[in-house]
């Protein structure tokens, strides 16, 4: 590059896809990367669930302090509540105003509640996982987990095994684990049924009330934080994710990228999609100040990972397009790959910001 000026990328959110682009980013030390999130650590929301044990020295965040050390990152630790399109300009909640030539929007998804009206007073979720599980000691007594994905089976099996005197039940309108494979579905009944969970499909919860529990938890599905891109302008699709090309540029302003969960790709909201995209965010925003043509987004999924407490597990292999393979890992080797494929995230982050520290 041949400008005097180095451009400013603004990055929002530090989660799976903003951490990604942002040390991306990083590795090309003609651009100046901020880094804006209210948080001072890293959370590793895959593991979330090992929380409900309640154990104090179970940890799932990483200082971002350490993480970004020597990457010439400047990490703003406040939460942006304006986007100023026209004048290329965040505000943040303490008063600051920052200027952006290219912003990625990365601010993730959160358990979404809308489903029931109560539910976000009345119910935990993955994200007060913590919470929960002080709550437990507290017990025994009845739990019932509503939403039959991969979150809520990872949430029933975790409370469970490390809490065996309540009565746990899990509550799903669809079916169990619906993009599995059969022999996934059959594994997955069975580990939680030697568990004690009791499984009821085709139950639709509209209230906290319709639930017979003293513990509710929340895991129906999940929604893109993207109110702020709805009050900047910024087209969203049906589902409330910010409408992107194949490069993951907003179809609204070029300015703008989005990665992750709040991008309107044909992926599903995961750790395994948030942080290639962020990366594929990052390299397209390079080759836009470069003036070179980026390239479209290739994904191809290879498998999911379950986890059922920590002495079992599920690995379901998959096609590119995300449907089930018929095979599938299951007991103690499913659990010992699904944590490594969990260490593998962290692991390839200080990767790339050991390349970054080196430029």
């Amino acid at each position: 590059m041949t400008q005097t000026h180095r451009p400013d990328i603004v990055v929002l959110g530090a989660g799976y896809a903003g951490l990604s682009a942002a040390l991306r980013l990083a590795l090309n030390p003609h651009v100046a990367v901020t880094l804006i999130d209210p948080s001072d650590h890293f959370t590793e929301r895959v593991r979330l669930h090992q929380l409900t044990t309640g154990r104090p020295e179970v940890s799932v965040t990483h200082p971002l302090s350490v993480l970004l050390r020597g990457t010439r990152i400047r990490h703003l630790a406040a939460r942006a509540v304006d986007l100023d399109r026209a004048g290329r300009q965040l505000r943040t909640d303490d008063g600051r105003t920052v200027p952006y030539d290219r912003l990625v929007y990365a601010l993730g998804s959160v358990t979404d509640t809308r489903a029931a009206q109560d539910a976000a007073e009345r119910a935990y979720t993955a994200e007060s996982a913590a919470e929960l599980g002080k709550r437990l000691f507290d017990g025994p007594g009845r739990l019932a987990v509503v939403g039959g994905g991969l979150t809520g089976v990872e949430l029933a099996a975790e409370i469970a095994e490390s809490h065996p005197g309540w009565e746990v039940r899990l509550l799903t309108a669809g079916s169990l684990g619906a993009g599995l494979s059969g022999k996934g579905r059959t594994h997955v009944r069975k580990a939680l049924g030697a568990m004690g969970v009791s499984v009821r499909e085709g139950e639709r919860v509209a209230s906290v009330d319709d639930v017979d529990a003293d513990v509710t938890v929340w895991s129906a599905a999940l929604r893109p934080r993207t109110e702020l891109a709805a009050a900047a302008g910024l087209e969203l699709d049906a589902a409330g994710r910010i409408v992107v090309d194949r490069t993951l540029r907003s179809a609204t302003d070029p300015a703008v990228y989005a990665a992750g969960d709040a991008a309107a790709t044909s992926l599903r909201m995961a750790c395994a999609t948030a942080m290639p995209t962020g990366a594929h965010a990052a390299a397209s925003v390079l080759a836009d100040i470069g003036s070179r043509p980026a390239r479209p987004l290739a994904f191809r999924y290879v498998m999911q990972c379950i986890s059922l407490g920590r002495h079992d597990g599920l690995v379901q292999p998959v096609h590119g397009d995300d449907s089930p393979r018929g095979s599938v890992l299951t007991g103690r080797p499913a659990a010992f790959v699904k944590e490594q494929v969990v260490r593998s995230t962290v692991r390839s982050l200080r990767v790339v910001a050991s390349m970054a520290r080196a430029r």
